[in-house]
């Protein structure tokens, strides 16, 4: 085999401040045909590497220090702008985390496809459309025709990353950089990109530099493993190397903090019922004047009970229903039938008026941390917003915060800073005080942890169980991640389409599920023929196929 990349002591320094290199005498190679997967949490320095890779490092703030980058045979430190761009896409290319902000939301799909072969030479409209069509069914995207005609906006998460790899892919580069591009999927997506990859890596013979902070994703992919830690790379080995025998303590600790699809035992006494919800129905409807009307049961009569002390993860993919049945209990938005019974008071046709003394009962920790915390406000005012609306003092309040960031493992010196001087899981756990801060019978943590790093994950899941045992409160956890909810969860409901299709002890859910989409969320969860906790592989029943379906 051929190496198609080697990276030899590259530094990074940061232009015009005195700070330690965010990347730092890191060494690897990749070579045709093989995926390497750089894996360490956010700040680890895994995807300046790969902008540098590609040249797309800012140069007004970084700066190459020393070391030396070498992409089939050419120098890319020493290339001029005109070399790197036409490596790019034809070299070498890169797909990015976040499909929506790679892609121009004004332009169809089919022309800025096009646009990577009109810009590396190919003038021929025909040719290009020809080719487009090509890649489209290539990476599995049904009705090519409408696909090529559509907006970003009208596709899916999944389908907008597979326009991307197309986009990456479509000049059959050597080498390919994909910078997180299943963080935010569903488990079933995220399984379909992951083998897209695979397979694409197989027919074209590509180098594939993966970057992920999950070693779930991992176990599935990778042929080699490189683990950085603050700019540094700690460790590198083979997959199943550095997966069962781990040299250092920092690859435990990433190891030993991805979930299994082991559902944990609960041991928890559960107190009264502090939540019942009966045929609780959801529609939305569109259209009018000149338009045809349409309506969509987003939730259909779903039936639950909520006790206090015990925690009720809600499972499903995007389009489940799973959030509007969350915002519909948290009455952030009106049902359309049935009954939400909180605390002896049923609230689902309640006024804003009549509703507002029973909206301290119940809280909400959203996904990102950041858009649900004002940029404007400091800490100690965000967390007493809701006292203080309920007519505690701000002298109170301002000690209730104190208390509430000590509870959230957080030191009560930070709450005079802004949302911006925190790190994700530092703002999610924010977040978790702010909810607390009103004492409600009921939390609802609505994927408050899918775009954390593992290791952080895990700590707020550890927070979210702590607090349940210290408070005695409810929890309704929403996520799409059956690993996750395994971990933490005393039952699990599955959603789709709108309906309850499975629901049960966590044992039971995952242990025996019954029904086939349930089956199949488990079969796509990364990283389910792995058993990390003990650092080995499950046994794999006879005749079962662990390999990674290429034809979803």
């Amino acid at each position: 085999m051929s190496i198609v990349l080697e990276v030899k002591n590259l530094t990074i320094g940061v232009r015009g401040a005195a700070l330690p290199p965010p990347v730092n005498d890191v060494s690897f190679s990749i070579e045709a045909g093989e995926t390497l997967c750089i894996v360490g949490e956010s700040g680890s320095g895994k995807s300046l590497s790969s902008l540098a890779i590609m040249g797309l490092l800012d140069r007004h703030a970084l700066r190459v220090d020393a070391g030396d980058i070498t992409v089939d045979g050419q120098n890319i430190l020493a290339a001029s702008s005109e070399k790197l761009r036409r490596m790019r896409a034809s070299t070498m290319s890169m797909v990015f985390q976040e499909p929506m902000t790679a892609l121009n939301p004004v332009e169809r799909v089919g022309s800025q496809i096009e646009e990577v072969l009109r810009v590396h030479g190919e003038r021929s409209s025909r040719r290009r459309r020809a080719r487009v069509m090509e890649m489209l069914d290539a990476v599995h995207l049904p009705e090519p025709e409408r696909i090529y005609r559509s907006y970003p906006h009208q596709l899916s998460g999944g389908q907008r990353q597979r326009i991307v790899i197309c986009m990456a892919l479509i000049l059959n580069p050597k080498m390919l950089i994909a910078d997180e591009p299943t963080t935010a999927l569903d488990v079933t997506t995220q399984k379909q990109i992951l083998a897209l990859i695979q397979e694409m890596k197989d027919r074209f013979n590509t180098a594939v530099l993966f970057i992920t902070h999950d070693f779930g994703v991992v176990s599935e992919i990778a042929d080699r493993i490189a683990v950085m830690n603050r700019g540094k790379l700690v460790e590198v080995g083979s997959r199943d190397d550095v997966l069962s025998y781990p040299k250092t303590d920092y690859t435990r600790m990433l190891v030993l903090s991805v979930p299994s699809l082991v559902p944990r035992e609960s041991t928890s006494e559960f107190g009264e019922v502090v939540l019942s919800v009966k045929g609780l129905t959801k529609t939305f409807s569109s259209g009018g004047f000149l338009q045809k009307s349409r309506s969509v049961d987003a939730v259909k009569a779903a039936d639950l009970e909520l006790r206090r002390n015990e925690i009720l993860g809600i499972v499903g993919e995007s389009g489940s229903g799973k959030t509007t049945l969350a915002r519909c209990l948290a009455r952030l938005i009106a049902p359309s039938k049935g009954v939400i019974n909180l605390k002896g008071v049923n609230i689902s046709d309640l006024r804003e008026r009549d509703l507002r003394p029973h909206r301290k009962n119940i809280q909400v920790v959203f996904q990102d941390p950041f858009r649900s915390l004002n940029a404007r406000m400091r800490i100690k005012n965000i967390i007493t917003e809701g006292l203080t609306n309920y007519g505690v003092s701000r002298r109170e309040g301002y000690k209730k915060a104190a208390e509430l960031m000590h509870l959230v493992g957080l030191d009560e010196a930070m709450l005079d800073r802004f949302p911006h001087q925190f790190s994700g899981g530092q703002r999610q756990r924010i977040c978790i005080a702010r909810a607390l801060a009103l004492e409600p019978d009921v939390l609802v943590a609505d994927e408050a942890v899918s775009a954390l790093d593992v290791s952080v994950q895990r700590q707020v899941l550890d927070l979210l169980d702590d607090i349940r045992a210290k408070r005695s409160i409810a929890v309704l956890f929403i996520t799409h991640d059956l690993r996750v909810a395994g971990r933490i969860c005393d039952r699990i409901m599955v959603m789709k389409d709108g309906d309850i299709v499975e629901a049960g002890t966590s044992s039971q859910v995952l242990g025996a599920p019954h029904h086939a989409y349930t089956r199949q969320l488990i079969a796509s969860a990364p990283g389910r023929h792995w058993d990390f906790e003990n650092f080995r592989p499950f046994p794999v029943a006879p005749g079962e196929d662990i390999s990674i379906d290429t034809q979803q």
